[in-house]
């Protein structure tokens, strides 16, 4: 298996052409961006945006040089899907109707999790060529070994029913759930 390694700005590309490719069919990122057309653009400019406001806080981890990839927010630290990046203000780029959704899905999420300090698994994806390897599990468990030195909880939203599955089976319990905008579930895995 390839090293893990921390994600530095150099890994910017690779990183969002691995989310670009691997959230193509995902229900949240549908709902924010449904237009064939617009996607892999509005796509780049969400994950390069949170990537952005995380690589210098040593919590954007990699395999694979950016085939899988496991971006997380520090406890205490919540970042909005809004909010300025390096890159420019994300909201030039897109349309009215495509930055409501955007807030409005960002906005229901934060208000459904806990309000007590915890590490928060914001997208964890793995690029479709190098699927099936076990590296999303790999690079998931570098911010779970974090968490878990500082005695804190893991926490992350999924709007895909099948991951579900999955992050039981990794350990993850569904602690909550949002109906709208898009059916999510909120899972925790437990201090250890």
């Amino acid at each position: 298996m390839p090293e893990i390694t921390i994600a530095t700005p150099a890994d910017r590309d690779a990183v969002v052409e691995t989310l670009v490719a691997a959230f193509v069919e995902d229900p949240v990122l549908r709902h924010l961006f449904p237009g064939e057309d617009t996607y892999p653009r509005y796509a780049a400019a969400f994950f390069g945006n949170l990537f952005d406001k995380r690589v210098h806080r040593a919590s954007v981890w990699t395999i694979g040089r950016g085939a899988s990839v496991a971006r997380w927010d520090l406890p205490a630290e919540p970042q909005a899907a809004g909010q300025q990046s390096p890159h420019g203000d994300p909201a030039s780029r897109y349309p009215a109707d495509v930055l409501a959704r955007v807030q409005g899905y960002d906005d229901a999420v934060h208000a459904a999790l806990p309000t007590y300090p915890f590490w928060y698994l914001g997208v964890l994806g793995t690029h479709p060529d190098s699927a099936g390897r076990g590296w999303g599990r790999a690079v998931m468990r570098a911010g779970l070994e974090r968490a878990a030195a500082d005695g804190l909880p893991a926490i992350l939203a999924t709007s895909n029913p099948a991951n579900v599955e999955l992050y039981r089976r990794a350990g993850w319990e569904v602690v909550g759930s949002l109906p709208e905008p898009v059916p999510t579930w909120i899972m925790q895995q437990p201090r250890r």
